[in-house]
């Protein structure tokens, strides 16, 4: 029997190379469109094909979003910011009795939503949690170098987005949130708060960015990898935009306390993605992604590193779409229910990665460097 998909925000930006996935894939009988824009949520459906329906749906309406997942084999969360609706949705889906795959990807979704481990576990429901790109593909990474390495120390991680790339609102959201106020850090074995767009950083990164600057962001590398990999001293999640002056525009709004409320964020997300044309620049229409990792082997230091580069929405989508197909293919049958980062999900990445670059995302692996 061919499979029964949702995908919860079918109308966002992010979602758009998930659909055309879906749309090829054989295997796929019907595809719901759930939104609440109904009529941009019709004129998608009709476009892509006949295995696709809409249904319009107020993400805040539990009974209505329960009603809509039942009978389905997959859940797609595509609804930001995630910080309101990350864990919602989830407990919708283990209410639902569906798996549930997100590209959540705020540090306070994540602890939000992992308080619902238990009750997914004895309910036999998993919840893929943050499969996108960071978190989701960089954790993926991570989980590779942490792997290698006998003694893993240390993993940093730094993203950095084009400005020539077309976001929606919600993705604004986020950014807003993520560049206000604090977030969390593992620092010398311990979470340490500091606040968002300070730790300042020069990372190198593959073309089309290069060389650019990074700051603390508020992902959920930084409070999901300790929690997973035991042994890690400390771990970082930096964050950035080129050409910098947009950075730098975020945090002069921050500081003057026009993020320091969800109803703020959301309405100046409205007016930026109106003008975010202004904002093109160099022609830089990739986001390119940075993880680095420490340690020791064989009683030396040693340490390696990954970088990718891609449209955003497509290496947000391809984790979260190779996710769920392993999940129907029951990749995941031996591990009981839970809500799962893409680390505790993969214990073993290398051929979860392999089939993400046969997909088309551009991965490339220094290999283990060692010193001393």
């Amino acid at each position: 029997m061919k499979m029964k998909i949702i995908v919860l925000g079918g109308c966002a930006d992010m979602a758009k190379p998930l659909l055309r996935r879906l749309r090829e894939n054989h295997e796929i009988g019907e595809v719901l469109l759930a939104d609440i824009d109904e009529t941009k949520a019709a004129r998608s459906a009709r476009e892509l094909g006949a295995k696709f329906r809409s249904a319009p749906w107020d993400a805040h309406d539990q009974n209505a979003t329960v009603s809509l997942m039942k009978g389905r084999d997959i859940a797609f969360g595509y609804v930001g910011p995630f910080y309101v609706f990350e864990r919602k949705l989830a407990a919708c889906a283990i209410e639902a009795g569906i798996t549930y795959v997100s590209i959540a990807d705020d540090y306070d979704a994540y602890l939000d939503v992992i308080t619902l481990d238990e009750v997914a576990r004895q309910a036999g429901i998993k919840i893929l949690t943050g499969f996108g790109n960071s978190p989701g593909l960089t954790q993926i990474l991570a989980r590779k170098g942490y792997n290698q390495i006998e003694n893993t120390k240390r993993i940093n991680i730094s993203w950095c987005a084009g400005s020539d790339e077309s976001v929606g609102p919600a993705n604004l959201t986020h950014l807003f949130h993520i560049f206000n106020g604090s977030t969390l850090q593992t620092l010398r074995g311990k979470e340490t708060p500091v606040k968002c767009g300070a730790g300042r950083k020069r990372v190198l990164f593959p073309l089309p960015i290069g060389e650019a600057d990074v700051y603390y962001t508020g992902h959920a590398e930084s409070v999901s990898l300790p929690r997973n990999l035991p042994g890690l001293e400390e771990v970082t999640l930096h964050g950035g935009v080129k050409p910098n002056y947009i950075v730098t525009l975020v945090k002069l709004l921050s500081s003057l306390r026009l993020f320091s409320s969800h109803r703020k964020r959301a309405a100046l997300a409205g007016f930026f993605h109106r003008i975010e044309g202004w904002f093109a620049s160099e022609g830089i229409d990739k986001s390119v992604g940075r993880i680095d990792v420490h340690g020791q082997h064989d009683r030396r230091r040693c340490y390696t590193f990954f970088t990718y580069v891609g449209h955003i929405a497509e290496i947000t989508s391809l984790p979260a779409y190779l996710a769920a197909m392993w999940t129907t293919r029951g990749a995941f049958n031996h591990l009981p229910g839970g809500v799962y980062a893409a680390e505790r999900l993969l214990g073993k990445p290398d051929e979860f990665i392999e089939e993400l670059k046969e997909l088309g995302l551009e991965i490339h692996e220094s290999g283990l460097i060692t010193s001393g």
